[in-house]
């Protein structure tokens, strides 16, 4: 079963997200939350497997709500989609800095919603979406220049070949082909290169890969 936390300000919102997860076979929502810290704390409680973000909401924000769910020890099966209004948010980029494993658009089409549900709590990012990259690379642009990451010059070749083909949005089945190895080697490379980077996920792998310059915008996809 996996269990979902919808943390929205707006009640109609958590309403017709609530209503429409709690439809499908092995999907529940264990809780709602209405600002950020009350999100956090139902984190903390409940152990979800997948947390739906507003990003604007009172008090505590949705960014800063995810960066402390992230920081979390007991929270590390716990990913957070960042919900928004724009898919071009600035606070979107933020969100995944600070931990976010993708974000969707909140009048997405409601079986996209699902699917990311269940992409997100098997372990993967959605960083399928071409809207997520085209966010990526546009606030990646923007940068002032390259910030030093701790563990980039740790990578080996290969690793630093995976991280650059994820920032284009590959699968591991996708690398496996590009790189003729079998998904699991792909995987591994992928699973190292997070570790020595401080990556959360995928999607943090891909900001950090575009803010430490080891991909520039245009370089991927």
């Amino acid at each position: 079963m996996i269990r979902v936390i919808l943390a929205d300000d707006q009640m109609l919102v958590r309403a017709g997200f609530a209503a429409l997860l709690d439809a499908e076979d092995g999907i529940e929502v264990a809780g709602e939350a209405a600002d950020g810290r009350e999100a956090v704390r139902l984190a903390q409680r409940v152990k979800p497997d997948v947390v739906l973000m507003d990003i604007r909401m009172p008090g505590l924000d949705g960014i800063e709500a995810t960066r402390r769910i992230g920081a979390e020890p007991g929270l590390g099966g716990t990913h957070v989609v960042i919900l928004t209004t724009f898919d071009l948010d600035e606070y979107v980029f933020e969100g995944l800095r600070a931990g976010a494993a993708g974000f969707l658009v909140k009048d997405t089409d409601p079986a996209e919603l699902i699917r990311a549900v269940r992409v997100v709590a098997g372990g993967e990012a959605l960083m399928s979406p071409k809207v997520t990259l085209r966010l990526i690379r546009e606030y990646a642009s923007r940068s002032r220049g390259v910030r030093p990451v701790p563990g980039l010059a740790d990578l080996t070749a290969r690793e630093r070949e995976v991280v650059t083909l994820i920032a284009a949005g590959l699968s591991n089945e996708e690398i496996a082909v590009r790189l003729y190895v079998s998904v699991s080697t792909a995987k591994t490379h992928a699973t190292r290169a997070m570790t020595k980077l401080g990556a959360r996920d995928r999607a943090q792998l891909v900001v950090i890969a575009y803010e430490s310059g080891l991909v520039r915008p245009g370089w991927a996809g």
